[in-house]
């Protein structure tokens, strides 16, 4: 638990908790407190009752010696005074405590407690009071009862010893007037703890412009647990230059005060710091002191509750009762100063030259005043003195829209007529409209709907200055009375109307103010519509203004409107929404399909500007952009992608990064990559403690700091001890606002995907890339950011898939301007169709045969079509035919191998007799008996045993007769008769 932290001791603050003592003690709520008055009664009573140890009887107490404090409520709601001695004071005779006043009294503005005779008195000349309040809005130094207490931040890695420059030199600073916080990436608070005798109030305003630290406040009890008032602890953004308030409720009892901050440095960018200044707390019973005013202040009568501003040229001293005067030739002094400035020498720096109005000869004056008030001496060495005024000039001529008519001032011309200035207002021809609007280049003297002042909260003498003069050729500032001058330039315009034709049109530019400007400034200065000046000597010059499409304006130039289809005159008519004028007819025509209509021009086609690849275009022509549906061919077959599914917004979160101090960040992306009519979906979120923006939004309407585009980045800071519930987001920026295509190509718009960007895809089906850009530029990125999403098919991740970024750039990006994911999901696979599945066809049974569909392996689509179902057909069994045509092969065999061997055998006897008869027939050495027959009989076997020399086949044999050779041939054949040789 932490240390309750005393109340402001007398001189430093601006007041005290209730009961705090003036000399420096414990509050009476404390523990030490306790303990001390217990002490403090025992010393009293030995004082009182026995002498001293060195025999010598202690002094009686004088007023002086002691002061007077309360006791701590009882149940019943009273208390008791009692007289404390102040410290190293030894003395005897304090008085009795006496009754006190109830516990929640207190005394009103401007008075204070007076603890003797316990009744409220009125404050003295040069001091104030609030009564039951306490104030700091002095820093010189830090006030006590403050503390700064610096640490690392929970997500911090490595131990405190090894981390590199330590925190131990962060602390809130002060600055006079306010206090600064720390600027590097540590966590610092500043702690103040009060007792309140009654609900209550806490007060303060700051400075907080920038985003790279996160700024909260919070209240403790004194069990450290967070009060229920500090449910929404961050506090907002403030702009430029200007101090905004903050106000919490406090509760009765201990109320522990953090002020606390934590820099995020990415880089080297210097972060801006938070300033605080005049804390005020109300709720305490009562302020038993009144306080001095502050060096600058002063109060000149009793029972002030507040010091007043020493005016110009004056100054005072802590405490003062009046203001002193500075010696006004050598001095000067700003408002609320506290000591007095020696004026220096007078420079080109402290005049300025104004035009007067145009004579009637056409002639103006050239003035020349110093910039009041005068803070410079004429009388010194190398001052300058004012140049003689009174010089005549030509006027310069009237501004775009106006015509002076032989006159010596310029005058609006009427409507429907127009004017560059130099010639007379003339009406537009037909088909035309004047193009009204302002433009001021000749600043002679300011135009009738502009205005000029000063303003400054603690200097009342501004608001009768001219902020701005005009000098000619430009209207510059100059004429402000001190630094932190509000000079404030006021254009007025009635509103904004675009011209006729586009009346009514989606998306279209209402109106634009251009400016051209110059700034000569001593030190980093800034230029805003409402300008504040940080030094006299900070000079802007702005040389003209543009306002096109102004209600109430003038017309430089007539540009070309539709005309009705039944109108013969020149009156023009709007537009409907996505038509552009066409140029032969001045008549309205509707761009083509997928194209959308310039924001800056409708007349003519080329009004169209065609959208990018894969994309369409709204209804209305206003906007292109995908609707998640995506056709390509490639190889005589076409791919079609759906990514409906992907639709809703993909989130990434990337990291952990670190600083150069440990801390731990994460880059936090939302994508919203298509369909939702070109609506942006995607959003980020500044400063709160959650960045589930789902939940935010739905309770609540706040919007103002949620981010929304096609793609957007929040810096998300890990809880200190609550986990990424309670994580800090903030630094949200705009990565796509603009949908450019889709297209297989890894080129789009100067957007370029390296091959070697992401891992190489396993499967033959192309990556689908989609293109955007961001239209808000950047010092770093003059053309916008750029995004490129790569949405490539992966089965093995369904659903939403997996968003990753490039290994080489782990923060999605490798310049900081053009940022690349990759999208892997079954989700971002082409839809099948009958190229993806096969079939397969089953056995034939019982006269029925199934035909089975089946996806090819791996499977690269999702949706589309869906397999078919199987078929069942008819067919004949194959059983039966195959029984049927072995049984007549094997029968079949059987009776070509019995004709082989029968005509076999046929063949031998049919050779046999053949030979016979070729013997008989050619044999002439010897006669032999005339056979009878040639054939063998029935039943007579031939016996004999031929032997043949010269044996021919029965092929060749076949082949003399059919070729009937004439040669002689003959064999010679042994035969061996079976009948007797006597024969």
């Amino acid at each position: 638990m932490l240390p309750l932290a005393r109340g402001p001791a007398r001189g430093r603050g601006r007041g005290r908790p209730a009961g705090a003592p003036s000399r420096g003690l414990s509050a009476p709520w404390s523990p030490a407190w306790i303990c001390c008055w217990a002490l403090a009664g025992c010393q009293a009573a030995w004082a009182g009752d026995l002498p001293s140890s060195s025999g010598r009887p202690l002094p009686p107490c004088l007023e002086k010696d002691y002061h007077f404090e309360y006791t701590e409520c009882d149940s019943s709601g009273s208390r008791w005074r009692v007289a404390i001695p102040n410290s190293a004071v030894d003395c005897s005779g304090l008085p009795d405590p006496v009754r006190g006043k109830e516990c929640t009294f207190s005394c009103a503005s401007g008075e204070y407690l007076e603890m003797k005779n316990q009744v409220c008195s009125k404050c003295g000349e040069g001091t104030y009071s609030l009564g039951s309040g306490i104030k700091f809005d002095e820093w010189d130094e830090l006030p006590a009862g403050f503390s700064n207490i610096a640490t690392f931040m929970d997500t911090v890695v490595g131990p405190s010893d090894s981390r590199p420059d330590g925190c131990n030199n962060s602390s809130w600073i002060p600055r006079g007037n306010y206090i600064e916080s720390n600027r590097d990436d540590c966590t610092v608070s500043l702690i103040y703890a009060v007792h309140l005798k009654k609900s209550g109030y806490v007060f303060f305003e700051y400075q907080y412009v920038d985003n790279n630290i996160f700024f909260e406040f919070f209240i403790q009890n004194d069990q450290c647990q967070e009060m229920d008032t500090t449910a929404d602890k961050w506090v907002k953004l403030t702009d430029n230059g200007e101090w905004g308030s903050h106000s919490v409720m406090l509760k009765s009892g201990t109320n522990i005060l953090y002020w606390r901050t934590t820099g995020i440095l990415m880089g080297s960018k210097a972060v801006k710091p938070v300033l605080v200044k005049n804390i005020t707390i109300e709720g305490v019973a009562y302020t038993s002191e009144c306080f001095p005013c502050k060096p600058g202040t002063f109060s000149n009568k009793p029972g002030s509750f507040i010091c007043q501003v020493c005016p110009r040229n004056t100054y005072s001293e802590k405490g003062a009762k009046e203001c002193i005067k500075c010696d006004e030739d050598s001095q000067f002094s700003e408002e609320g100063s506290s000591e007095c400035t020696e004026r220096p020498p007078c420079t080109t720096k402290d005049y300025f030259q104004i035009h007067t109005p145009c004579d009637e000869e056409g002639k103006t004056q050239i003035m020349y005043k110093w910039i009041e008030p005068k803070i410079c001496r004429e009388d010194l060495t190398d001052a300058i003195r004012l140049p003689p005024s009174g010089e005549k000039k030509d006027c310069p001529p009237c501004n775009p829209g106006f015509y002076n008519n032989g006159s010596s001032s310029c005058h609006p011309c009427p409507p429907g007529t127009f004017s560059d200035g130099t010639k007379e207002c003339r009406p537009c021809p037909a088909g035309t409209e004047p193009a009204l609007g302002f433009e001021y280049k000749w600043w002679n003297v300011l135009p009738g709907n502009m205005k000029t002042s000063c303003f400054n909260v603690g200097n009342s003498k501004c608001d009768g200055m001219n902020g701005w003069e005009v000098a000619g050729d430009h209207i510059q500032s100059g004429a402000g009375g001190s630094d932190n001058d509000y000079l404030i330039l006021n254009l007025h315009i009635p509103g904004f109307k675009p011209p006729t034709s586009v009346t009514g049109a989606m998306g279209t530019e209402l109106g634009r103010i251009t400016f051209v400007f110059e700034t000569l400034c001593s030190a980093d200065c800034v230029l805003y519509f409402m300008v504040n000046r940080r030094f006299v000597n900070d000079l802007v010059k702005i040389y003209s203004v543009t306002a096109t499409n102004a209600v109430d304006g003038v017309a430089s130039s007539c540009r070309a409107c539709a005309l009705g289809s039944e109108q013969s005159g020149s009156s023009c008519v709007p537009c409907p929404p996505g038509h552009y004028i066409e140029k032969e007819t001045n008549q309205c025509k509707e761009c083509p399909p997928d194209t959308y209509l310039s924001i800056h021009q409708v007349y003519g086609k080329e009004a169209c500007v065609p959208c990018g690849p894969g994309s369409r275009s709204t209804q209305d022509h206003s906007v292109c952009y995908s609707d998640c549906f995506f056709y390509h061919e490639k190889e005589n077959q076409s791919l079609r992608y759906d990514f409906s599914t992907l639709s809703s917004v993909g989130s990434l979160m990337n990291g952990p990064s670190f600083t150069s101090k440990g801390t731990k960040y994460f880059h936090f992306f939302n994508i919203s990559l298509c369909g939702h009519e070109g609506k942006k979906m995607a959003l980020c979120t500044n400063n709160i403690t959650d960045f589930t923006v789902k939940e935010m939004v739905a309770g609540s309407d706040d919007y103002t700091n949620l981010v929304g585009a096609f793609v957007c980045q929040s810096t998300i800071i890990p809880s200190e001890s609550k986990g990424f519930r309670a994580a800090l987001s903030s630094q949200s920026i705009i990565l796509a606002d603009t949908f450019l295509g889709v297209t297989v190509e890894t080129t789009l718009q100067n957007i370029n995907i390296k091959e070697d960007m992401f891992p190489v895809s396993p499967s033959q089906i192309p990556d689908v890339h989609f293109f955007y850009k961001s239209s808000t530029t950047t010092t770093s990125c003059i053309n916008g950011r750029s995004t490129a999403v790569k949405m490539r098919c992966n089965p093995t991740k369904p659903g939403a898939g997996v968003i990753s970024v490039p290994s080489k750039c782990p923060a999605g990006t490798c310049d900081g301007c053009t940022f690349y994911f990759l999208w892997e999901s079954a989700e971002a696979c082409p839809l099948c169709t009958e190229h993806d599945f096969h079939e397969i066809e089953g056995a034939c049974k019982r006269g029925f045969q199934e035909t089975l569909y089946v996806w090819n392996e791996p499977k690269w689509c999702i949706k589309g079509i869906s397999l078919p179902e199987k078929k069942l057909s008819t067919c004949e069994t194959v059983d039966f035919w195959l029984k049927v045509g072995a049984g007549v092969g094997a029968f079949t065999a059987v009776l070509l191998v019995a004709l082989t061997c029968y005509f076999w055998k046929k063949n031998q006897k049919l050779e046999y007799k053949y030979s016979k008869l070729v013997m008989t027939t050619n044999s002439k050495e010897c006669e032999l008996p005339a056979a009878d027959s040639c054939a063998i009989m029935e039943g007579e076997d031939n016996e004999e045993e031929v032997v043949y020399s010269n044996k021919q086949s029965l092929l060749r044999k076949l082949k003399s007769l059919a070729t009937k050779e004439k040669e002689d041939h003959f064999e010679s054949v042994q035969l061996k008769s079976s009948r007797s040789p006597n024969i």
